[in-house]
């Protein structure tokens, strides 16, 4: 796969979904501190977008994060075009967040939110190895309070998020010797908002028995979590993983707002 290459300064740096929100904000801040950006975006719009906005510094590719032949093609074409230098940076960032009691969620949405914040997120990580190991780089990935503080009708996205964390450990251990560091950046709710709109939309498409069965508690959580907003903004949080994956000695995970 041909990946456009930014100009060549500094160091390197991996994003995922990086066309918007946390990710975007991360992109840009590293490329304003002269990294060369490559990363993932949902579209090709979105790519063009951060191209623009960036000067150049960010190279997004709009690849499918569970489609593992598009991974490895985009992580080859990184990878050649950053040569025997390595990659020094990679920052796993974020993924889906399926809401609702587990009762009602299909299987198969549980399933594709394991298959990008888990096996993507592996997926991602393995075909970058050999390029860390060249430079002895860095692994940041960001995950959420979710993973250690469990709610109610958000299961499959704490769990999804948990089992990252202990991936992360694992490779923590395995990839010691190679002089590579994984690290865990922990984010509050970044949009207590769109978490308790995405809780109502579920509640709307209850049939009767179901809401009865669920209605009066979502309601109360929707409720709850109309209120719970990070005291940060998406460009803040986004500087606080940056100063995390830049400091030495780091933490190996880190609660970010």
């Amino acid at each position: 796969m041909m990946v456009s290459v930014p100009p060549r300064s500094g160091r390197s740096v991996v994003v995922t979904n990086a066309g918007a929100g946390l990710g975007r904000d991360i992109a840009l801040g590293l490329a304003a501190r002269k990294y060369m950006v490559f990363g993932t975006a949902m579209s090709a719009a979105e790519a063009r977008e951060i191209k623009n906005a960036s000067g150049g510094r960010v190279s997004l590719t709009a690849c499918d994060l569970t489609e593992t032949v598009a991974v490895e093609a985009w992580a080859c074409g990184v990878s050649d075009a950053l040569g025997h230098a390595g990659l020094d940076l990679l920052i796993n960032n974020g993924g889906l967040l399926a809401q609702g009691p587990i009762e009602l969620l299909e299987l198969d949405d549980i399933r594709h939110e394991f298959e990008v914040n888990v096996f993507g997120t592996i997926s991602v990580t393995n075909a970058f190895l050999p390029a860390l190991r060249k430079s002895r780089g860095r692994i940041v990935q960001v995950s959420t309070w979710l993973a250690s503080v469990p709610l109610p009708f958000g299961g499959a996205s704490g769990a999804s998020q948990a089992a990252i964390e202990v991936f992360s450990a694992v490779y923590r251990a395995e990839l010691k010797p190679f002089g590579i560091e994984v690290l865990v950046a922990a984010t509050g709710d970044m949009n207590g908002a769109a978490t308790a709109a995405a809780l109502t939309r579920k509640a709307n498409a209850m049939t009767p028995q179901q809401r009865k069965l669920y209605g009066k508690s979502l309601d109360i959580v929707a409720k709850k979590m109309r209120g719970v907003q990070l005291n940060e903004s998406s460009s803040s949080v986004a500087a606080r993983i940056i100063e995390l994956a830049e400091r030495y000695p780091a933490p190996t995970r880190s609660a970010i707002g």
